[in-house]
């Protein structure tokens, strides 16, 4: 498992993102032995960064010997990688082409992940994340976005609905991604502020959070298919409402 505050990435294009955008993140470069890369070591000690060697039979504790590393592994620490929600939101420009994800009790790091690189794809401004019961920023959840987690702004909100409250009076509409629900994503034409906000995988939307929202959002698909998971659905989301903003 991977703690908080020790968490790794791992793969050229990873730590490159890293390098650029959050070097303040990493701890500790690791290079894998009989691999090359100067640049890497050099990039690394511009940064200030301690660098490494290990083997490739004894990787850092807590790394599966089995990843794609490429040579390359950082250490880093996660909640450098989270800003604080008053600050953010209170510096942030809304508009009506403002567009943020709520996570509520997202479990599989694999879904935080390719959530927040659907967010990067399409400009969503920001993914808020609740600090309870729920899949933290980790480094599998890093190499899922593929690196966009230094990208796209990654909020830590204390509690989910509260947050919902503060966004509606600034303005927000909060959208729930609600399987059945009354509001086809095809004929939403998102002209407010709007806030995505993604349950649970097993259980969806928690009754007091689905509450708040004031759209339940639909996706139309063929009968044969029951439902998207959350991460696929999300993308199918953040894709109709980029249409009506295109970039």
């Amino acid at each position: 498992m991977q703690h908080r505050d020790q968490a790794y990435i791992y793969g050229k294009h990873v730590i490159d993102e890293a390098f650029v955008r959050a070097p303040h993140a990493i701890k500790r470069l690791y290079i894998v032995s009989g691999t090359t890369h100067a640049r890497y070591r050099e990039q690394a000690v511009a940064l200030g960064i301690p660098v490494d060697q290990c083997d490739g039979d004894h990787l850092p504790q807590g790394v599966d010997e089995r990843v794609n590393h490429q040579g390359l592994i950082a250490q880093v620490a996660p909640g450098k990688l989270e800003r604080e929600y008053k600050p953010f939101i209170e510096g942030l420009t809304i508009t009506p082409a403002t567009s943020l994800v709520v996570l509520d009790e997202l479990t599989d790091p694999q879904n935080v992940g390719a959530v927040i690189r659907s967010a990067a794809a399409f400009g969503i401004a920001a993914v808020l994340i609740p600090e309870y019961r729920q899949a933290q920023v980790t480094g599998t959840v890093v190499k899922v976005s593929a690196g966009m987690a230094f990208t796209v702004p990654l909020v830590q909100v204390g509690n989910v609905n509260t947050a919902l409250r503060d966004l509606k009076e600034r303005g927000f509409w909060i959208y729930g991604l609600v399987g059945g629900g009354d509001t086809n994503i095809t004929k939403e034409s998102f002209t407010k502020p709007s806030v995505f906000v993604l349950g649970n995988e097993a259980r969806g939307l928690r009754e007091k959070t689905e509450e708040l929202c004031d759209f339940k959002l639909s996706i139309p698909t063929d009968a044969q298919c029951e439902s998207l998971n959350v991460a696929a659905s999300a993308a199918v989301v953040f894709y109709a409402w980029r249409l009506q903003y295109p970039l």
